[in-house]
């Protein structure tokens, strides 16, 4: 027995438990997480839910029940019934409500936060380091719904560019900088040196960075000094150098080809490394003043050529198993002929992440979502803007 919801669950070895067989009592994914049901009494435990969970990395599940060849109706009554269904997951358009909601609220914060800097020179590191502890915590429980939400936000003519890339690209490094297991500590730090990363732009007049033009050589000049303008800029609110660093050295690149000390190799910060490549991947996969957005597949099969050896291979190797080949949020064409949105990666294999399939529903009325691999269902392409109706 472990210590569980009550007390009294069972730990359930996977390998253990028959295909299609069902469980008088419902199955946990987790035993201190009462939200996260994987099958009630109604709902067998199939070959495919057991081999989702293997690719997880899951071994075993939690439940007070027994297991059943059928199901037993009679052992559930019509109250225990009610129970189980205000207990099971929260919906997905609740969570990505939810996503939303803090999504927005992020991005606002960051546009008072640069208005604030601009203005009135005012930029308060214990305020900031919060709001990224709070980015943090958020991202371990809704990490799939943000990324959803952050692929499907607008990046048009209206949109605050700078706090736009910088909502972003934080929450790519920190979703990055998790999957390399920094310490929570770390974590924040890192989120705070994303965050302001492009911090020196705004000492620069807003028509260079926001043109659609061709820039002019002394213009050029003048951009490639915004490393520096923010690296001194957040030197003189006492932040701490290995922050400071990640303004200075996110353009800096791997083969030596970066500005603003053609520093390489292991002569860059480690977060400026996740920084190059979180900053790299978003601005690929997001509309600018002067370029169209590629999709999100496009942009990270880019980084994975990796041309000239610019960027870390081990960063963008974290990149592409944090949010796979077909990063989360991707609109795709499926083999079966359906559309669909890529909702989750697959951590055994970054070319076949899970995609929830539109038009769909399983049995209990929920979204279908399928595992996709090379001997099923498969990913054809992404598809275009105008296929989606986003365009």
């Amino acid at each position: 027995m472990s210590a569980g919801l009550d007390g009294n669950f069972k730990k359930i070895p996977i390998d253990k438990i028959p295909e299609d067989s069902f469980f008088s009592e419902p199955v946990y994914l987790d035993n201190l997480d009462k939200n996260f049901i994987l099958a009630t009494p109604e709902m067998p435990v199939t070959g495919q839910l057991v081999s989702a969970l293997r690719a997880w990395g899951y071994t075993e599940v939690y439940s007070n029940g027994e297991i059943l060849d059928d199901y037993a109706a009679d052992k559930t009554s019509e109250k225990e019934a009610m129970e189980l269904t205000e207990a099971t997951i929260v919906s997905d358009s609740e969570k990505i409500r939810r996503a939303e909601d803090f999504y927005d609220a992020f991005q606002k914060y960051v546009e008072t936060l640069f208005t604030r800097v601009s203005i009135k020179n005012e930029l308060d590191y214990t305020s900031v380091a919060e709001k990224i502890k709070t980015a943090c915590d958020i991202m371990r429980e809704d990490r799939r719904f943000l990324l959803r939400v952050q692929k499907n936000s607008s990046t048009g003519p209206n949109t605050n560019y700078l706090a736009s890339h910088a909502v972003k690209s934080t929450i790519i490094a920190i979703i990055i900088g998790s999957y390399l297991k920094l310490p929570n500590h770390r974590l924040i730090e890192l989120g705070i040196s994303a965050l302001l990363h492009e911090i020196g732009m705004i000492k620069l007049p807003p028509q260079i960075y926001l043109s659609k033009r061709a820039l002019q050589p002394q213009e050029r000049k003048a951009i490639l000094t915004h490393p520096l303008l923010g690296f001194n800029l957040l030197k003189s609110f006492d932040f701490p150098l290995n922050i400071t660093l990640g303004a200075l050295e996110h353009h800096e690149r791997e083969n030596g080809s970066g500005y603003p000390q053609k520093l390489t190799g292991d002569k860059i910060s480690l977060y400026s490394k996740i920084i190059a490549v979180a900053c790299s991947y978003e601005a690929l996969s997001s509309q600018r003043p002067h370029k169209e957005a590629k999709d999100g597949y496009t942009g990270m099969l880019e980084l994975l050529k990796n041309e000239g050896k610019q960027y870390d291979d081990t960063i963008v190797r974290a990149l592409v198993f944090s949010l796979s080949i077909y990063p989360i949020g991707l609109y795709v064409l499926l083999s079966s002929g359906r559309k669909g949105q890529v909702v989750d990666v697959n951590p055994e294999n970054p070319r076949f992440p899970i995609v929830q399939v539109f038009g769909e529903l399983t049995p209990d009325g929920k979204n279908k979502v399928v595992e996709t691999s090379q001997t099923g269902i498969y990913i054809i392409r992404p598809l275009t803007r105008e296929e989606t109706g986003t365009a």
